[in-house]
């Protein structure tokens, strides 16, 4: 018999679960499924959340080849096999084939580049699932060629509701006589992954004789499953919860948790990568400019990370865990970029400058571009007051030095002394 996971999987988007963001009335997926035509696109998220299902799904709506494979048993030469069945599939008035691949994260480089020329050209469309970030994990170029959505770990109203399904409709637990008494375990034990909700669901109905009413309680999942609630689930909700944990106690100057969480990933299986760029994005985001040598630290612990693995990895990320979390804190450049970015989207392209153009050629010379500039090394202090920003923007200061720490006194110190009144920093 099928796991019950499998038998409930849907097959159409009016009976997927979740995921509302992405496929709901309205959104821009559900109106290229319902035109017929999609792109390629790649789904990010935590297992048993739809990615396959999702996949599955579009090919039978729109009634088009489907061609999996798996990159935990595919090599460059499957896939150039799959891509060229795929291509003999294809027909004028058609959509595309789609290409589905599980897991592609753990495609190499190499696997990766000969997806390329076949998503470009329109000889498959490409479905990517994948548990792991991926920009750290997809090649540029096929990102680039991609659309990428993010899933949600499913919220305990979809698993519940998925369950009361199961058992009402469900071939063989609608047979049965089942109550959900207590469900605060099965959810816990899920983590938000709608595979593992209704196999468990399963496997603890199945610890009844046939007959016999089936009453689900938090100690009958706790005795079947035989967990600890406090079980870390690499990729589950623990993973996400602990990483969590073990960021905010570095922003929180606590060195003693912070070693701690590290502690628990490491007991638990982490990837010692996933730490290190974590602990890279911390050192920039919550040191920053406060203490710039914990980026150097940082990356150096990454790089580290990467020549030796476990178990002496260990020692280097907790080297520079404890760094990080006993350093000054600043979020300055955080808010910098993050304030820019707002203004671009607010302001669109707004011109350059032609004092701050290249002239390149004599007809830009003519048109006035690079004319006024002055080159600071020209003057004392390598210093000149000069216009940098577009005329729209004149006067406007994303970055804000803190006052709480030496370094960016350092620097609020010297950009007022070079700025004058022309800038006021707080």
């Amino acid at each position: 018999m099928q796991p019950l996971a499998e038998r409930m999987r849907p097959t159409s988007l009016d009976n997927y679960i979740g995921q509302k963001h992405l496929i709901g009335e309205g959104t821009a997926l559900r109106k290229m499924i319902e035109r017929g035509h999609i792109n390629s696109f790649i789904l990010w998220g935590p297992p048993g959340v739809g990615k396959t299902t999702l996949a599955g799904i579009i090919a039978k709506t729109l009634d088009i080849p489907f061609f999996t494979l798996s990159a935990v048993s595919s090599g460059v030469k499957e896939v150039r096999e799959t891509i060229d069945k795929a291509s003999k599939s294809r027909f004028l008035d058609r959509p595309s084939p789609i290409l589905f691949i599980d897991e592609i994260h753990r495609f190499s480089k190499s696997q990766q580049d000969s997806l390329l020329q076949a998503v470009e050209q329109g000889i498959v469309t490409l479905i990517g699932a994948t548990t792991e970030n991926p920009s750290f994990e997809i090649i540029t170029p096929l990102l680039s060629r991609c659309t990428l959505y993010t899933l949600n770990h499913l919220s305990d109203e979809d698993l519940l509701g998925l369950g009361n399904k199961a058992i009402a409709t469900d071939e063989y637990l609608k047979k049965k006589d089942i109550e959900l008494k207590e469900t605060a375990a099965l959810l816990r034990f899920s983590g938000g992954d709608a595979r593992k909700f209704l196999n468990n669901l399963d496997l603890c109905i199945g610890t009844f004789k046939e007959g016999d009413k089936v009453v689900i309680t938090n100690n009958l999942v706790i005795n079947t499953l035989q967990q600890k609630a406090v079980t870390y689930d690499k990729k589950g909700d623990m993973h996400y919860d602990i990483i969590s944990a073990f960021i905010k106690s570095i922003r929180g100057s606590d060195p003693d948790a912070a070693i701690y969480w590290l502690a628990r990933m490491i007991e638990g299986g982490e990837d010692p990568k996933f730490i290190a760029r974590r602990i890279v994005i911390s050192a920039a985001e919550d040191v920053g400019l406060a203490n710039p040598n914990a980026l150097l630290i940082a990356n150096a612990a990454f790089d580290a990370v990467n020549k030796i693995g476990w178990p002496e990895a260990r020692i280097v990320l907790a080297e520079a865990v404890v760094y990080l979390a006993s350093s000054p804190k600043s979020n300055t450049a955080y808010n910098a970029i993050n304030t820019a970015l707002e203004c671009v989207k607010q302001t669109g392209d707004l011109p350059v400058p032609l004092h701050l153009r290249n002239a390149p050629t004599k007809t830009m010379e003519q048109l006035g571009y690079g004319a006024d500039y002055i080159y600071p090394h020209d003057y004392p202090a390598h210093f000149a007051l000069q216009q940098y920003l577009p005329n729209n923007l004149v006067g406007w200061q994303p970055y804000m030095p803190a006052c709480n720490n030496q370094t960016e006194l350092q620097m609020k110190a010297y950009l007022q002394a070079m700025w004058g009144p022309n800038k006021k920093y707080q």
